[in-house]
């Protein structure tokens, strides 16, 4: 089994939704399958077929998240002594070579990846690039636009 690397945070997200599946989502699920089958012939039953569906997907996901849950790796940021290399949960700081645009991003595990947010997947292919880099290295990576260049201005 893989251990699937996480911050504490994001362990928690993903604790949260798989107890909101099993209270909350799973039950209703159940009553909207009960009032379906109420309703006669489930051959031409259109809200049974959708609330079977909807059920197949909450089963699914909580078996996906018990699987995450159990094979993380919990790794807290706060702990991790940053000796000038990017390393999963810090956060850095990197400059566009080419417009001197600066983005900040914290290095993540894949469940807790938000680019709105500031958090990249280690498993990305900007991740990937990042990770084990120093200050002051270019960092070349293939984007569908093309090539772009950034170069690492600081580990946080």
């Amino acid at each position: 089994m893989d251990r699937i690397p996480i911050t504490p945070s994001g362990y928690e997200v993903l604790k949260k939704e798989l107890e909101q599946l099993k209270t909350v989502e799973r039950p209703q699920n159940i009553q909207a399958i009960e009032d379906a089958r109420a309703h006669g012939d489930l051959s031409e039953n259109a809200e049974f077929d959708a609330a079977k569906e909807r059920q197949a997907f909450i089963e699914t996901r909580i078996q996906e998240l018990e699987y995450k849950l159990g094979n993380a790796d919990i790794i807290d940021p706060s702990t991790i002594e940053i000796s000038g290399k990017a390393v999963f949960g810090c956060t850095v700081v990197l400059e566009n070579v080419d417009t001197g645009e600066e983005v900040k991003y914290q290095i993540v595990g894949p469940d807790e990846s938000d680019i709105q947010n500031g958090k990249i997947s280690f498993s990305s292919p900007l991740g990937k690039a990042i990770i084990g880099k120093e200050i002051g290295t270019e960092i070349k990576i293939n984007v569908p636009g093309g090539r772009r260049s950034y170069e690492l201005v600081d580990i946080i």
